[in-house]
C-alpha cells in the first residue's frame, strides 16, 4: 500500500468538509490571471498553518509552499490558481457572479470554468497529508501555486522571479489537470501528452469610405473575409494528413456602422502543433496568407503582426512518466489508462524546461461515471460541457478524493522508499 494515499484515507474524514468549502469559496469569488491576490492569500495561510516556508508574490502572485523532510529528492507539485474571463451557467449554488476589470481596462465577467479551482483545493489537501506523514516519506516538497495559465504568463513570471527569491529548483515537476472523462479516473501518457500553441493578432488596413461609395475605399472587412477563408486551407492543403495541427479564427473585429467602411479589421487567431516544424510552417503561411490577401487587395500598407500568447508542448520525460504511471496502475488499477494527446495547452512544462529536469502531467476525470458511460455509448462525448464551456462543472465526488490521491500517488514514486 502507498503511505501517502493511505495517510489520506483518516485526513478525508476529518478535513474534506473544510476542503470543499474552501473549493466552493474559490468557485465563488474567482480572479483573472496574474489578479490571484485573494486566492493567494487563502493558500498562503492554509500553508503557514500546516508549517511549511511560503514565499508569497513570486511572478507577482504566485505563492510557494516549501516543507524540507530531511534526505531526498526535491518534488514539486504544481496548481494553477487563475479563473476565465466568462460568465458562468451551471447552476450551481456557489456559481461566480464576479465580474472584473481585464488587462485592457474592460469590465467583464469572470469564472472558474476550467477547473483551476479544484487544482488549488486538491494541492492543499495533498500538502496537509504530506506535512501531517513525516514518518512515510523523505525529501523536500515544493507546493507551487501558480497565477496566469491562461495567459501564459504566470509560469514564465514565477521562473524569471525563482533564483532571485531563493527558491530551490526540483528534481522533478508533476501536476494535473481535471478534464471530461469518468470521474474516479486517471489518464496519463509519456511523452507528448499537450500541444504547443501561438496565438497571434493580425490588423489588415484598408481605406474607409460611405457604405454607399465602396469604389472610393478599400475594404478591410472583404479584404478579412477573405483571409480567413484561406487561412483554413493550411491545415487542409500545406500540413500532411499524418500530422496534427489546429487553426482557428476566434475574432473577425471590424467597423461600427453598417454604411461606414472602416479603415481596418482586425482577426485573433490560435494554432496548435504538435512538433516545431509544423509550428514553424504554419507561422510562416499565416503570414504569408495575410500579406498576400492584402496585396491583393490593393491595401495601403501591410498587416501588422502581434503576438498574444505562446505556450510550449508538453512532452512528459519517459523514465519519469513511466515512475509515475507504475504508482498510478499501483493506487487505481484499472481505473489509470493510457490518456489520448490532447490539443489542449499549458504553461505548466516552463519550470522543467527552465531547470532541465523532467516533468510528468496526466489528467483526473470529472465527469459523473454514468453520464460518461451513457456519451461513450451513444457516440456523444462531444457534447459534455468541457472545460471553458460556462456549463463546465467537474461532479466533486470521487473527482476530489481521487485527484488529491493522484497527487499523493505520484510523489510517492520520488519521496517514498519502495516497500
Amino acid at each position: 500500500m502507498n503511505p501517502l494515499t493511505q495517510a489520506l484515507g483518516p485526513l478525508l474524514k476529518e478535513h474534506q468538509p473544510d476542503w470543499l468549502a474552501l473549493y466552493r469559496d474559490i468557485h465563488a469569488h474567482p480572479e483573472l490571471s496574474m489578479q490571484e491576490t485573494r486566492t493567494a492569500g487563502l493558500v498562503e495561510q492554509r500553508l503557514r498553518a500546516m508549517g511549511y516556508e511560503v514565499t508569497s508574490g513570486v511572478g507577482v502572485t504566485g505563492v510557494v509552499g516549501i516543507l524540507r523532510n530531511g534526505d531526498g529528492p526535491t518534488v514539486m507539485l504544481r496548481a494553477d490558481m487563475d479563473a476565465l474571463p466568462m460568465a458562468e451557467d451551471t447552476g450551481l449554488p456557489y456559481a461566480s457572479t464576479a465580474t472584473a476589470r481585464d488587462a485592457d481596462g474592460n469590465e467583464v465577467p469572470v469564472a472558474h470554468s476550467c477547473g483551476h479551482d479544484l487544482h488549488v483545493t486538491w494541492l492543499i489537501a495533498a500538502a496537509q497529508v504530506l506535512a501531517t506523514s513525516r514518518e512515510a516519506w523523505s525529501g523536500t516538497v515544493l507546493a507551487v501555486f501558480q497565477p496566469g495559465e491562461e495567459t501564459a504568463q504566470g509560469a514564465r513570471a514565477m521562473v524569471a522571479d525563482w533564483d532571485a527569491r531563493g527558491l530551490p529548483h526540483a528534481d522533478v515537476v508533476l501536476g494535473q489537470h481535471v478534464m471530461v472523462g469518468a470521474a474516479g479516473s486517471v489518464s496519463h501518457r509519456p511523452g507528448v501528452i499537450l500541444s504547443a500553441a501561438d496565438s497571434l493578432q493580425v490588423t489588415l488596413h484598408g481605406r474607409g469610405s460611405h457604405g454607399s461609395q465602396p469604389q472610393t475605399s478599400i475594404d478591410p472587412v472583404v479584404m478579412a473575409a477573405s483571409t480567413v477563408l484561406r487561412l483554413q486551407t493550411i491545415v487542409s492543403r500545406e500540413i500532411s494528413p499524418l500530422d496534427s495541427a489546429v487553426l482557428t479564427v476566434g475574432a473577425l473585429q471590424a467597423g461600427t456602422k453598417e454604411n461606414i467602411i472602416p479603415d481596418q479589421a482586425t482577426l485573433k487567431l490560435n494554432m496548435r502543433t504538435y512538433n516545431e516544424g509544423v509550428r514553424e510552417h504554419m507561422l510562416g503561411a499565416i503570414h504569408r496568407i495575410c500579406r498576400a490577401e492584402a496585396d491583393a487587395s490593393g491595401a495601403p500598407k501591410p498587416p501588422d503582426f502581434e503576438n498574444l500568447s505562446r505556450y510550449p508542448l508538453t512532452e512528459n520525460d519517459a523514465a519519469a512518466a513511466a515512475r509515475v504511471a507504475e504508482a498510478f496502475h499501483a493506487e487505481f488499477g484499472d481505473a489509470a489508462r493510457e490518456a489520448q494527446r490532447a490539443s489542449a495547452s499549458e504553461d505548466f512544462s516552463e519550470f522543467g524546461r527552465a531547470w532541465n529536469v523532467p516533468y510528468v502531467f496526466w489528467f483526473v476525470g470529472g465527469t459523473d461515471p454514468a453520464t460518461y458511460a451513457k456519451a461513450v455509448a451513444d457516440g456523444a462525448v462531444r457534447t459534455i460541457p468541457s472545460n471553458h464551456s460556462p456549463r463546465f462543472a467537474p461532479v466533486l465526488e470521487p473527482t476530489f478524493e481521487v485527484g488529491a490521491r493522484a497527487m499523493l500517488a505520484a510523489a510517492s514514486a520520488w519521496l517514498c522508499k519502495p516497500a
